[in-house]
């Protein structure tokens, strides 16, 4: 549970990501956190893997010399080493940082320097040759680790080292050095950084977006914004974790829920791990919810006619219950009667070619999207709310409430938050009143 008392924003009585981190880990122990496929099985962590796993990366990154409040920066797509890296940074006091994978050695160098990066994670060989092209001109810069050495085990390097040396590192320097990573914990204040995130650079160089540990706790306090998850329930990330609202999804609303985050293969693979994962919670970008209806649409293309029949007349009730919960208003009891015959015959199956029958909420947001897709989504019986926010405000700004409906728009303002449109038309957002601390 989460509790917000004039400005300080506790979850669970912990203030700070660290302490929060410690305690669910503590409180979970062997369920699990998270699950990641790996030669077509589906691998498990359990909580206490994931709080030993990342307290080894925290405890190794302070033996090579991280200080207080120093970035670390990570360069990989989604999957388990990302959130050791960022939750063990975070716990010892450290700043994390992500990367786009998909950003050019230029980039990296920019965002490197701007951000004053000292340990840089990066997926493989590819991102690695990238920091490697710059590293001269990042002076800063102390160590490079890698999570995935194929391709380079002839490799070598001083300032190059892989993932498994730095956790036996940690683990080293935890055995040397007794109750220092629970002291670590508390180093955090409520208003010291917590971490950055960078903008896309629209109208200028990216911008690195600074979060505070209470800006963050202060977001997860509504992480059941769209449907209350709980433990058990069963996540897909496959949005970048650079982005905020991955982050929040996948990273932090985790702490709090206890769902369990579990990483696709690739972008490539995304419906299909949608299906065997089967999600209760499940946030894209339209483009993911156009190509998920694209995909349906083809199948109804290609049916036998007694299916495109039943799967127009199932969609015909779907819309009329839609039409009468936008316009607010209940469906007769008939009407419920006939969704219910609509969905056991035919809407459930569509539902389960998507992987969403077990979904009971989604979110769509980043962009805009068509509201006739909405409704579509709505008719097959799929709880779908439209979202707004920014980086700078550490991701959900506005949602459509599950009552009050209407189309084309973003919904209301969450609570503890103010909209107001400006004099020259832009949107003024405030929610907590301080700014992350440096120093």
């Amino acid at each position: 549970m989460a509790v917000t008392t004039g400005t300080s924003t506790t979850v669970f009585g912990q203030d700070t990501l660290p302490k929060l981190f410690r305690h669910v880990v503590r409180e979970r122990g062997a369920r699990v956190a998270m699950r990641e496929k790996e030669l077509g099985v589906w691998r498990a962590v359990s909580w206490h893997e994931y709080g030993e796993r990342a307290r080894h990366v925290g405890l190794g990154l302070v033996a090579l010399g991280l200080r207080h409040r120093d970035v670390v920066s990570i360069m990989a797509d989604n999957c388990p080493e990302w959130l050791y890296t960022d939750l063990g940074t975070l716990s010892v006091g450290g700043v994390t940082n992500g990367i786009y994978t998909t950003d050019s050695a230029r980039q990296v160098e920019y965002i490197v320097n701007d951000s004053g990066t000292r340990f840089f994670f990066a997926a493989d060989e590819e991102q690695l040759d990238k920091i490697l092209e710059v590293r001269g001109s990042c002076p800063q810069l102390v160590k490079i680790i890698v999570f995935d050495l194929e391709g380079l085990h002839a490799f070598k390097d001083e300032q190059v080292m892989s993932f498994d040396e730095l956790l036996e590192l940690g683990l080293r320097h935890e055995a040397e050095n007794p109750g220092a990573f629970e002291r670590l914990v508390e180093l955090a204040r409520p208003d010291d950084l917590a971490i950055l995130v960078y903008t896309s650079g629209t109208t200028g160089p990216p911008k690195g977006a600074m979060l505070s540990h209470r800006n963050i706790l202060f977001q997860i306090d509504y992480s059941d914004y769209v449907t209350a998850l709980r433990e058990g329930d069963q996540q897909l990330s496959f949005l970048p974790l650079c982005h905020i609202a991955e982050r929040t999804v996948s990273v932090f609303n985790p702490l709090r829920t206890g769902a369990t985050v579990n990483f696709a293969e690739s972008i490539d693979t995304v419906p299909d791990n949608l299906r065997e994962v089967a999600p209760a919670l499940f946030f894209a970008v339209p483009r993911i919810w156009e190509k998920l209806y694209s995909a349906v649409a083809l199948r109804m293309r290609d049916a036998t006619r007694p299916g495109r029949l039943a799967y127009h007349w199932a969609l015909s009730v779907g819309a009329r219950v839609a039409e009468r919960r936008v316009a607010g208003r209940r469906p007769g009891v008939g009407l419920r009667l006939l969704f219910r015959i609509a969905d056991f015959f035919v809407l459930d199956n569509v539902k389960r070619s998507m992987g969403l029958h077990r979904a009971r909420g989604t979110a769509t947001g980043a962009a805009p999207i068509a509201p006739d897709l909405i409704k579509w989504y709505m008719a097959l019986g799929i709880d779908m709310r439209e979202v707004y926010g920014q980086t700078e405000n550490c991701g959900l700004a506005t949602a459509m409430p599950v009552d009050r409906i209407k189309l084309g728009t973003v919904g209301i303002a969450r609570p503890g938050t103010e909209v107001r449109i400006s004099a020259e038309g832009e949107i003024l957002l405030k929610g907590s009143p301080r700014l992350p601390r440096l120093l």
